[in-house]
């Protein structure tokens, strides 16, 4: 307000180029310092082996993108990313299409949308349960719910966790349980604000709903899809919470930003971590550019 106060007794021509600044300064103040600065700081951590420890070089990039342990951390993300996004973005489009047609649409997408109101860690630690394994002894009972599920049907428990690459494609059941509810919200959203004259335009000429839908449904909310789609890729990326909980990364399920995690508060590898830091933000970019371009180009239309 006083900045503002000054401002305005300035010549009439200089208090209007420098107001704007006054409204955006403290903002742009802010992200600056606990944005731009540390990552400036990551940076430069980058290429020495540790706090103060000398310059390495690209020595811990190298490490990034040869050891055994982060090319298979690579590989898990791409897998989060594909099948993660995939089942999130599909089911959320299934079932606002289908709830939408409903009498009970709002009890419906509450239900799916709740497990959003729970953290993350959270929800690692319910779904440890569901996949809790006790072991093959005398006298045990298996607890955890798929397990129990497994037994009922005549089989044998298995420790489903420790077991790859389908430990990898469970975790990602919690992903996709965790962000169908926000991508459905989105989605639904976008779905009713398609023309109904262009639906029943299809439908005189002959159209099924299944060609309307692929037809003039899709296209019309295509920028919301690849919204919905861009975000949950960014959220795929970084994901770390689920990971840590359920199996610390161990048998085969490690991710980057677990990795990032270790590298940091386990090995007291401050270069090497800040490197894989670097490495998660040039990933995570193109993405956030899309994003951006996406969102620029809706509101000029």
């Amino acid at each position: 307000v006083v900045a503002n106060w000054l401002v305005e007794k300035l010549p009439g021509e200089v208090s209007r180029k420098i107001q704007p600044f006054v409204f955006v300064g403290p903002g742009v103040a802010i992200l600056t310092w606990y944005l731009v600065v540390p990552v400036i700081r990551t940076l430069i951590l980058s290429f020495q082996n540790d706090i103060g420890k000398g310059f390495v070089g690209l020595e811990n990039y190298i490490f990034a993108f040869t050891d055994r342990v982060m090319l298979e951390s690579f590989r898990n993300n791409l897998l989060w990313m594909i099948v993660g996004t995939s089942f999130s973005v599909g089911l959320g489009l299934l079932i606002a299409v289908l709830a939408d047609r409903s009498r009970f649409e709002n009890v419906y997408k509450a239900i799916i949308f709740m497990p959003m109101a729970i953290s993350f860690v959270g929800a690692g630690v319910i779904w440890k349960f569901v996949y809790t394994y006790k072991g093959t002894g005398a006298g045990i009972e298996e607890i955890g719910l798929v397990n129990a599920i497994v037994l009922a049907l005549g089989g044998d428990s298995q420790p489903w966790l420790q077991i790859p690459p389908w430990n990898n494609l469970l975790l990602i059941i919690i992903m996709i349980w965790l962000q169908t509810g926000y991508a459905m919200v989105i989605i639904s959203s976008a779905i009713k604000g398609v023309p109904e004259e262009l639906l029943e335009a299809a439908r005189i000429d002959g159209a099924s709903e299944v060609k309307a839908f692929f037809s003039i449904t899709v296209p019309f909310i295509q920028g919301t899809l690849l919204t919905v789609t861009t975000t949950i890729v960014i959220f795929s990326l970084k994901l770390f919470d689920i990971v840590r909980v359920m199996t610390g990364g161990n048998y085969g399920t490690d991710v980057i930003a677990n990795e990032f995690y270790l590298q940091s508060f386990t090995y007291n590898q401050a270069g090497r971590a800040s490197a894989i830091a670097i490495v998660l933000l040039l990933a995570a970019i193109p993405v956030i550019i899309y994003n951006l371009r996406q969102f620029s180009e809706r509101r000029a239309f």
